[in-house]
């Protein structure tokens, strides 16, 4: 079944060495099990463009401090198995979500 790892920051999201090696590190672990679909940082709110109905926002639509930073599309066993690996995740806010279908 896949899952999506929702990663969640306040935008003063780690950038430089430390960080891309931590994510290289789950990347390998996710490929380790099989588990590794896809995955990507997401830019800055700024960048974002919401739309609702027939209206259109620039910048996200929901106002709060932490913001959609990235994803990882994994494949897991079940729920279990998808928490257990958002838990190795480097960042500390993942969302796990079932993907439909």
């Amino acid at each position: 079944m896949r899952y999506v790892l929702l990663m969640y920051g306040d935008w003063a999201w780690p950038t430089g060495a430390d960080s891309y090696e931590a994510h290289n590190g789950f990347i390998e672990l996710l490929k380790s099990r099989g588990a590794y679909v896809d995955g990507e940082e997401l830019t800055g709110p700024g960048r974002a463009v919401s739309l609702r109905d027939e209206l259109r926002a620039d910048g996200p639509f929901a106002e709060s401090t932490e913001r959609l930073c990235g994803f990882y599309l994994i494949d897991a066993r079940d729920l279990d198995e998808a928490i257990e690996l958002a838990k190795a995740c480097p960042e500390p806010t993942v969302e796990v979500r079932p993907v439909v279908g």
